[in-house]
């Protein structure tokens, strides 16, 4: 699975402002958040048992140490309780990801993010007070899913159980319609939050721009009326 994608993702949407991160395993996805948060300009803090792991980071992050995170005084020795936002990103070790975030939790730490590695782990830190849980292969599997079932899908995020966002392809259906007469909120309940139209993206377009084929269209809605409205206006193929 794509984890630095998904990794990339998640450090551009915590890269609101200039802050002081702290990043807990350095495997395939906490590695790529380290990168990506550093390529934006923020502090960050590499964590990790592993020796090589440390010094593979050491010129990547702000400061990178070789420390057991599953211990209350490595954690206050290291002024985690200071970081604006911690991510926990252990890799197979559940037992370690789960002892990692009572401890954060406990210490009252800002922010908390973890990765999970099923759903059971999910449950666990959520009850335990991770303030987030992602969960990349899923959520990549959710994603490619998408993908192969239908070629209008570019990109899809899933949002909650019931509500994503989506890139669709523009076809010969839609092509030279204003989004005034496709009217896709009062027929479909979706939103077209933005076009993109190769190298310009219009966020908020105007009810009147018109759509052409070939255009990706941004779109947020419930998952049941963007499938119909896939359906109805998307999918070329049916006719």
């Amino acid at each position: 699975m794509n984890e630095g994608k998904e990794a990339g993702v998640l450090a551009h949407l915590l890269n609101t402002m200039k802050k002081q991160f702290a990043v807990i395993g350095l495997g395939r996805f906490g590695g790529s958040i380290v990168k990506e948060l550093n390529d934006q300009g923020m502090e960050v803090l590499a964590i990790d048992r592993n020796e090589e792991k440390v010094n593979e980071f050491a010129s990547v992050a702000t400061h990178a140490v070789m420390a057991d995170t599953t211990d209350e005084n490595t954690l206050r020795s290291l002024g985690i309780r200071n970081f604006d936002h911690v991510i926990v990103a252990i890799g197979d070790n559940i037992q370690s990801s789960i002892l990692t975030t009572l401890m954060l939790v406990e210490l009252k730490v800002a922010h908390i993010t973890v990765k999970a590695q099923n759903d059971y782990h999910e449950k666990v830190l959520n009850k335990l007070g991770a303030h987030k849980v992602v969960h990349p292969e899923r959520d990549m599997g959710i994603r490619i899913a998408h993908n192969i079932v239908s070629k209008n899908v570019l990109d899809y995020l899933e949002l909650s159980d019931e509500y994503s966002i989506v890139e669709l392809i523009a076809g010969r259906r839609v092509h030279n319609y204003s989004l005034t007469e496709l009217d896709l909120r009062a027929k479909y309940g979706c939103n077209i939050m933005a076009i993109k139209r190769e190298e310009n993206i219009d966020v908020s377009p105007a009810a009147e721009e018109k759509i052409n084929s070939g255009d990706i269209l941004i779109v947020i809605g419930a998952d049941s009326d963007i499938t119909r409205m896939e359906q109805d206006l998307f999918d070329d193929d049916t006719e």
